[in-house]
């Protein structure tokens, strides 16, 4: 099946960072809870926005600071940290279709988030093939300074804006999965993608209940990503099309 592409009239960068605008709207709340959290474990300003900077991993940063600050040993903070990210296994082979031949990709894939991923996965196939890198450039670099700031700004300013705004703190854990929902709605009009949205969610949820929270990520990925591709070959064994 071919996807009808449409070429942008503004520069694709351009338009990439505009369209990730709203990203930031669940970044920086969630940054900045990074960054407050990372002070009280004890690290610094400097080092928890580094920390941002070179992992920026969104829940793997959390843990990385709970386990540091509990005095884990290295190999296993290194190894659940891996762990959490590797759903990047299956985002990978969803968007490579996508991208198109540059040696700056190995590079920006350092911007492969979540909700950069579900945007990128809706906007690439929309695009021409010499726009593609320049969008997803746009996208990535926008969310990634967004993150930055953020930890920044809850490293020097975390403690002021908690005491201004108390209910800020109650708001902020809720925004980038609240976020991320708003991602993937679209996809609901899909039976296939919603079969396996809705079999990932119930996964992730079991796992919690459980208490294996940290495993519930990749373990629900996983279980989507397989109801995503058996949805697509019973299809296509009985002749028809479910998307």
């Amino acid at each position: 099946m071919t996807t009808r592409t449409h070429p942008l009239r503004a520069t694709p960068w351009l338009t990439g960072m505009r369209e990730a605008i709203p990203l930031l709207g669940g970044y920086i709340p969630v940054a900045i809870s990074f960054g407050l959290i990372a002070i009280q474990a004890g690290f610094t300003a400097w080092e928890a926005t580094l920390i941002s900077v070179l992992v920026y991993a969104g829940a793997s940063q959390f843990l990385f600071i709970g386990m540091a600050a509990a005095g884990a040993p290295l190999w296993l903070v290194v190894a659940m940290t891996l762990l959490i990210n590797a759903r990047h296994v299956v985002y990978a082979p969803n968007l490579a279709p996508w991208l198109t031949a540059s040696r700056h990709w190995p590079w920006l894939m350092h911007g492969l988030t979540d909700q950069v991923f579900a945007l990128a996965h809706s906007r690439l196939p929309q695009l021409p093939e010499h726009q593609r890198l320049g969008w997803y450039t746009g996208a990535a670099l926008l969310a990634w300074a967004s993150w930055i700031a953020g930890t920044l700004l809850g490293a020097v300013a975390g403690d002021w804006l908690m005491s201004q705004w108390p209910l800020l703190g109650e708001v902020m854990p809720f925004a980038l999965p609240a976020l991320f929902l708003v991602l993937v709605m679209p996809r609901f009009t899909s039976r296939r993608w919603a079969l396996a949205l809705c079999l990932t969610i119930v996964t992730a949820m079991i796992c919690t209940l459980a208490g294996f929270t940290n495993l519930g990520i990749p373990l629900a990925a996983l279980c989507g990503a397989l109801c995503f591709y058996l949805v697509k070959f019973d299809s296509r064994q009985a002749g028809g099309s479910h998307e």
